[in-house]
């Protein structure tokens, strides 16, 4: 047991493939700043293949269960654009709208809600045991396995329509593997730029960033809903042969951590106090290589101060968050705007307005946490500020299309703002926090932690939002501004804290901004 973990030591501190075929190029060790670059857009293509993959489903609802397009989520444009074409186009049509047993079924839609549980069930508790397998082994390794396991599940699903299985828990335990390997994703891709941007610009960099979730979910439409027409399992096929592919080129370039190219931190990335003689009280991402760290067990990241907290807020801001991801096409599709009914497609495209307000949303959120030092008043402010736009698009939304995009970019920069904030720069935070004494193993359990957690929201709203909806949307939207709410006020403890040491900070005039945090995560 021994050799063989020095040699898997060994192995993990040996730059990637690609990384020495670059260096061999130029003949020299390539920058840090290239390393960073190199980081940012691997792990960006990564996540956004991971929502890609994610995104199929919600698009061939309405092509496995052709009931769904009228009592259901609306989403396939030719369902209504084809009632005018001539005789063979309507045949193409009808071929489309027949569905896929068993979901067109008297109880398909039921039977894709359950696929839609069963996925988020599970992606939300291999999100605790991904964290945990993150702070201990290879994350490049265990991100290439997520993928190329992510990719060959989600192809499994679309190659049941050429092996015409028809067999509901094929769908389900096919699904319910996906999500599995979904779930190495995230602790992964955080831990993985955590380790390689410090803190001073960590915010601002990450909500830009964090725009991959949003790509992805768009990207993910596009494709699938252009492979519908050869077929729903290329839907599928396609988005999974993609991931497997990105998961490859993670394995060939990504860098895990600078030990593990021996690339020196540039000046301006080290965490350095600002003034001669000031105590860090912050230790760098990574420690002294010297020092033999161990990995932070589950129970002691949950103590972790401020990991409880904003773990539970986004449980309430992703249950706000992805009730939106899964129904805004129908609700839009449902509701008359200025007097008209949007067609299936129209509301469809309308709908991603919502991830565009989202990357505004996470990069203010990011810029805005950066500049004020002060992570939770931040996410606080910005729950808070989703109550009233959630109530303005549910109030005067309908009154005119514009109205209707004003509102929705506003509500989905203040709901995906803070989620993005908590996901990326908190949980980095929070991974390299003071308590840890400059142990770097925490920060992939405690990314799990909180995603994990928000997960299991994410899960439990779109599930509530089938039930309420059935009676009044105004009631869905009550649940969700209490959601908000909740969300926000979970974060009081911290926010006070904040607001306490920049009020000392300001009297005192000497000590530095990342005390104030440090103070505010200490409580």
């Amino acid at each position: 047991m021994g050799p063989f973990r020095e040699a898997a030591e060994r192995n993990q501190n040996k730059p990637p493939i690609g990384i020495r075929f670059l260096e061999s190029i130029k003949k020299k060790r390539l920058s840090y700043r290239t390393h960073q670059a190199i980081v940012l857009i691997v792990t960006f293509l990564a996540y956004t293949s991971y929502h890609a993959a994610r995104k199929t489903t919600s698009i061939v609802k309405s092509t496995l269960d052709p009931e769904s397009s009228e009592v259901g989520l609306k989403f396939v444009p030719w369902r209504i654009t084809y009632l005018s074409e001539p005789v063979e186009r309507k045949s193409l049509s009808w071929k489309l709208g027949d569905g896929w047993a068993p979901f067109n079924a008297s109880d398909g839609t039921a039977l894709l809600g359950e696929l839609d549980l069963a996925f988020l069930a599970i992606y939300a508790l291999g999100m605790y045991f991904s964290g945990h397998l993150g702070d201990r082994m290879n994350l490049r390794m265990l991100l290439t396995i997520g993928m190329v396991g992510t990719g060959i599940f989600t192809s499994l699903f679309g190659v049941g329509f050429w092996a015409n299985v028809h067999n509901f828990y094929y769908y389900l335990i096919v699904q319910m593997l996906a999500g599995l390997f979904q779930s190495t994703g995230w602790p992964s891709v955080v831990a993985v730029v955590g380790n390689w941007f410090g803190k001073k610009k960590r915010g601002l960099i990450m909500g830009i960033w964090n725009a991959h979730t949003s790509v992805g979910n768009i990207s993910g439409s596009l494709i699938a809903a252009a492979m519908l027409s050869y077929g729903w399992g290329w839907s599928f096929v396609l988005p999974g042969l993609l991931i497997a592919f990105a998961g490859l080129l993670v394995f060939a370039l990504l860098p895990v951590s600078p030990e593990a190219v021996g690339a020196d931190k540039d000046e301006d990335e080290l965490d350095s106090p600002n003034k001669a003689g000031e105590e860090v009280t912050e230790p760098l991402l990574v420690s002294d290589s010297d020092v033999k760290q161990e990995a932070v067990g589950f129970i002691e990241a949950w103590k972790i101060p401020g990991v409880a907290p904003f773990a539970l807020c986004l449980f309430f801001a992703k249950l706000v968050a992805y009730t939106f991801l899964y129904w805004l096409p129908f609700y839009i599709s449902q509701t008359a705007i200025d007097g008209k009914y949007l067609s299936d497609g129209t509301a469809g495209n309308l709908s991603t307005l919502f991830d565009v307000g989202g990357v505004v949303g996470g990069i203010l959120a990011g810029h805005i946490s950066d500049r004020l030092d002060a992570r939770a008043i931040t996410a606080a402010s910005f729950m808070y500020c989703s109550i009233p736009a959630l109530f303005f698009y549910r109030s005067y939304g309908h009154l005119s299309l514009g109205l209707n995009i004003a509102f929705m970019l506003l509500t989905g920069m203040f709901v995906n703002g803070p989620y993005a904030l908590i996901t990326t720069a908190v949980s980095a935070d929070l991974g390299t926090h003071s308590s840890l004494k400059g142990n770097s193993r925490a920060l992939a359990t405690v990314t799990a932690i909180i995603d994990g957690t928000g997960s299991v929201g994410a899960a439990i709203g779109p599930l509530l939002t089938g039930y309420i909806s059935a009676k009044s949307w105004g009631a869905v939207f009550t649940m969700l501004m209490a959601a908000a709410l909740v969300a926000g006020l979970l974060l009081t403890r911290l926010v006070v804290a904040e607001v306490a040491a920049k009020i000392a900070e300001s009297r005192s005039q000497g000590s530095p901004a990342s005390k104030a945090q440090a103070a505010a995560f200490d409580v």
